[in-house]
């Protein structure tokens, strides 16, 4: 019990959901705390589209003109209904006032929506370098925010960097492993031609989230070997669990390694009529 609250102290006001008014009070900053006591539970009062909630935000934001919370809340509406250039205004400026709180979720939203990818490393690594803590997952909290950095490495086409990262982010005993985080690394090792690595990725992520990319990306493997039956066993493993709801998903993109049915259909076309 005393680690977690040792830890506690040195974590942000808040991380991605309300803040803590009462914290900003205990600090001395009487304008934030104003301003956040006016907000205090808008979710449960207003949607996050309604006028109301809106209204509420900019009012917080004439109290106190550096409430980084109050930005991000106005900029998640702009990204959602895809104002992207308001969106970027807005969370610039909740980075501006509180950048350890708000780096993760630009960078994340870098990464996912608009594939800025140097733009989503660069605001990891700034990240990285403000805090002396585990720097986290992204906003949606489907990766730590390394794994997400050497996604980012691997899109810009820098494979050998990519797998560094997600190596040594696997190896530390405080990694909360990913729903992809081996499917990411068996394709990585798949791409630079290192079948055997890619096959016992694949392998532990079977044992950790089974899923229709993992038994595709592994039948490709054994193609590439030239291994007929565990080729044709893994399509055949891919097709089933992908009719079963069994593969990525993602609501608002298509996720980096992300198949599709059709993937599946062609290759298992030509396992078996090969020309």
């Amino acid at each position: 019990m005393k680690q977690l609250v040792v830890i506690s102290l040195f974590l942000p006001l808040w991380v991605y959901g309300q803040p803590n008014c009462q914290a900003l009070l205990y600090y001395g900053d009487t304008l934030q705390y104003k301003a956040c006591k006016l907000v205090e539970d808008i979710d449960k009062r207003y949607y996050q589209f309604s006028r109301e909630y809106q209204e509420l935000m900019d009012q917080a934001l004439e109290i106190c003109p550096y409430f980084a919370y109050a930005y991000r809340e106005k900029s998640s509406v702009y990204v959602k209904s895809g104002n992207f250039i308001m969106w970027k205004k807005l969370i610039d400026k909740a980075v501006e006032y509180a950048p350890q709180d708000y780096l993760s979720v630009r960078a994340s939203l870098k990464f996912k929506m608009f594939a800025d990818y140097q733009g989503a490393i660069e605001d990891i690594n700034l990240l990285d370098s403000l805090v002396d803590y585990d720097i986290g997952p992204t906003s949606n909290g489907i990766y730590h925010l390394n794994i997400a950095k050497a996604l980012c490495y691997k899109a810009l086409g820098k494979k050998e960097k990519a797998i560094q990262i997600v190596e040594d982010q696997l190896a530390k005993a405080s990694h909360y492993l990913g729903a992809y985080d081996y499917l990411h690394l068996g394709v990585l090792y798949l791409e630079t031609n290192q079948w055997q690595k890619a096959i016992e990725a694949f392998q532990k992520q079977e044992e950790e989230n089974n899923l229709a990319e993992n038994h595709y990306y592994l039948a490709l493997v054994y193609k590439k070997l030239g291994q007929v039956e565990p080729y044709k066993y893994h399509l055949k493993e891919a097709t089933s669990l992908y009719h079963n709801r069994y593969h990525m998903f993602d609501p608002y993109n298509h996720l980096l390694d992300e198949i599709f049915l059709e993937n599946i259909e062609s290759e298992v076309e030509t396992a078996y009529n090969p020309r």
